[in-house]
């Protein structure tokens, strides 16, 4: 959740092991001109320093709904004021509703933020977001609507033992049982938390083991093609960490650095395609900085990517954003036909953008074939 450090950390020697070198999107004029679009920045204004952490989901009438932390004062850190706010597109995600509906208002004695949505097999949505009271009590969430989200039931707590514990999002996945899992950073330590009826009660995951002792925070979490789940985590190194679950989030092998070069401290969001189930990720692949101490934290430029073999390797890499004075990070990924919408914060600019990419130029084929 915090701004990425400026501290020098250890440098990793597995650059670009699998990934090709970073292309300029801005030159690519081979692109379809719908491939990629800009359809909603939510910029900070008066009374409004910052608009942040979000999620999708496409509601039954066929809209999409889209709810984000809206803060709310003259300060934009992660303890500043907040509620939950919703936009709205009914064409699948071109343009969107003008303003906010209060979704959540500021429950917590600091804010509430970072928001998952999640289609329920019982046909519910839940609502999960963080309840942040100090630094030492910060809660995940879920509420409940059965009725396309006008309404939510009351909030309860996912987690029963006191902490800080952070779930960031679009973090939230069901398995394909039914499962739903995520994955939380707390007291230095990583773990999941499942449920087997709908979200009602949670039962907490082993620790998971880090046997390099590297910083593991914001975790986020993917459901492989042979059942297991696969979790990304951003570190103090510049890789970033992975590990696997192989008994569906009740346990976690030891945590191993990856061949995802990275920003230090900056997190990653990975997703499966439903169309043709290889993995996106969306993350900062700063390998042109990683020899300043001072650059190799920056969050820019945004990149992503995919996987055919469930994270071992990844290709067509391409470039969200590249501004060298942006900060990007807190992506939600949200699949639309042979369209994906991606959902990021600025750091630099304390807002949220909204862009529209073809699955056609993430794979390279005009058009898209699954």
């Amino acid at each position: 959740m915090n701004k990425p450090s400026k501290h020098i950390f250890v440098f990793s020697f597995m650059l670009l092991f699998c990934l090709r070198t970073v292309p300029d999107l801005q030159a690519q004029e081979s692109r379809p001109a719908d491939s990629i679009s800009r359809v909603l920045v939510l910029p900070r204004g008066p009374n409004n320093p910052r608009n942040s952490e979000g999620d999708f989901i496409t509601l039954k009438d066929g809209r999409i709904m889209f709810i984000y932390t809206h803060f709310t004062g003259d300060s934009y850190m992660d303890d500043a004021p907040a509620f939950l706010a919703a936009r709205y597109s009914d064409d699948k995600g071109q343009t969107w509703t003008t303003k906010d509906q209060l979704v959540v208002k500021q429950e917590g004695k600091k804010n509430v933020m970072s928001v998952s949505l999640m289609r329920l097999r019982n046909g519910q949505i839940a609502l999960f977001y963080l309840r942040v009271n100090s630094l030492q009590d910060c809660m995940p969430m879920i509420r409940f609507s059965s009725d396309e989200g006008r309404t939510w039931s009351a909030p309860r707590a996912c987690i029963d033992t006191p902490g800080y514990y952070i779930l960031h999002n679009n973090r939230v996945i069901q398995l394909a049982d039914g499962r739903l899992v995520f994955s939380v950073a707390f007291s230095g330590k990583v773990c999941s938390y499942y449920s087997d009826d709908n979200g009602r009660r949670w039962t907490a995951s082993a620790i998971m083991p880090n046997p390099d002792k590297v910083v593991t925070q914001e975790p986020g979490i993917a459901e492989l093609k042979n059942g297991d789940i696969f979790m990304l985590m951003r570190t103090d190194t510049t890789t970033q960490y992975v590990a696997i679950s192989k008994d569906r989030g009740q346990s976690w092998g030891p945590a191993h650095y990856s061949n995802i070069v990275s920003a230090t401290q900056s997190p990653a969001s990975v997703a499966r395609i439903p169309s043709t189930g290889d993995l996106l990720l969306v993350w900062n692949n700063n390998t042109s900085n990683l020899d300043s101490a001072r650059l190799k934290a920056s969050r820019t430029p945004l990149n992503i990517a995919i996987s055919k073999d469930d994270g071992k390797s990844w290709q067509n890499m391409k470039t969200l954003e590249q501004n060298p004075k942006g900060s990007f990070c807190y992506t939600a990924i949200h699949f639309v036909d042979n369209k994906v919408l991606l959902a990021y914060f600025d750091w630099a600019t304390t807002q949220i953008t909204i862009v529209r990419v073809g699955l056609d130029w993430i794979y390279d084929q005009y058009p898209f074939k699954p």
